[in-house]
């Protein structure tokens, strides 16, 4: 596996990983808030070499740059063509987690001559005035300082992982959250309280698959089935006694089935 940096058109330098064979399909994975492409290590490690891999620190991630703003859902939507051009991709699936759908959604919206699929692992609808989330920012978010608390960190991870996850991989995920500025959180945060794109999926064309663990205290099961009625070529997957993360929790039948998809996408 590959780890480099890729400058943008906007000065914009974001850090990702890559494994696989450059001619192959190419799937682009976009870590949901707070991760960076660290969280899909071992997932990438067990899809076949003949798929190009690619995993992103987003803006404000990872080792990626951390401007003073510009964290919305538009904002990380908007990075993804120019990113793509740079590393010279025509089309790649997206796939997604949590938020992160959000972002990969947009992008088939409003660049879908460059998304050959979707891959929306735990998706919400929308996010917009969510109880669960608007207590999160007013609790915990909203009065964030940098740095960010250590135990904070170690929580979200928990939150949203189960007890199959190996503890160095928690301790490096936290680690990866840490260097998520208080900034970014706020404004990430606070865009996805508001944005909302479900009257527009009936427009996305990108054969989508939609994984989701019925163990998921997050994302609940009436979400994954209003996005398998709205989307017209999507398919759900459930993974019985999964949480909110399966790449984590069952990283080689979630690159199973991902494999299989962007196979069968790229033949199509």
């Amino acid at each position: 596996m590959d780890v480099s940096e890729v400058v943008l058109e906007s000065g914009l330098q974001l850090s990702y990983a890559e494994r696989g064979d450059p001619s192959g399909p190419t799937v682009m994975l976009l870590p949901g808030p707070t991760d960076s492409w660290l969280s899909y290590r071992q997932f990438i490690g067990s899809l076949p070499m003949s798929i190009r891999a690619i995993a992103v620190s987003q803006r404000g991630h990872g080792d990626s740059t951390k401007p003073p703003s510009g964290y919305r859902v538009e904002d990380f939507a908007a990075d993804i063509p120019p990113l793509l051009a740079a590393l010279h991709i025509e089309r790649a699936v997206l796939a997604g987690h949590s938020g992160s759908c959000l972002v990969a959604r947009r992008v088939a919206l409003d660049r879908p001559e460059l998304v050959s699929g979707l891959v929306l692992e735990a998706s919400p609808t929308t996010l917009r005035d969510h109880d669960g989330l608007k207590r999160f920012v007013q609790e915990t978010v909203a009065d964030l300082e940098d740095p960010i608390d250590h135990h904070l960190a170690r929580s979200v991870i928990a939150d949203t992982s189960s007890d199959a996850v190996r503890p160095e991989l928690v301790d490096q995920l936290v680690e990866e959250l840490l260097k998520v500025p208080a900034r970014a959180w706020k404004e990430m945060f606070a865009g996805l309280l508001e944005y909302d794109d479900v009257e527009d999926l009936n427009r996305l064309a990108a054969p989508t698959v939609l994984v989701w663990g019925d163990a998921d205290t997050i994302v609940p099961r009436s979400m994954q089935d209003e996005l398998a009625r709205s989307i017209p070529e999507a398919a759900l997957l459930v993974y019985h006694g999964v949480g909110h993360t399966p790449r984590w929790e069952v990283p080689s039948r979630f690159a199973a089935d991902v494999t299989a998809f962007v196979e069968r996408v790229s033949r199509s």
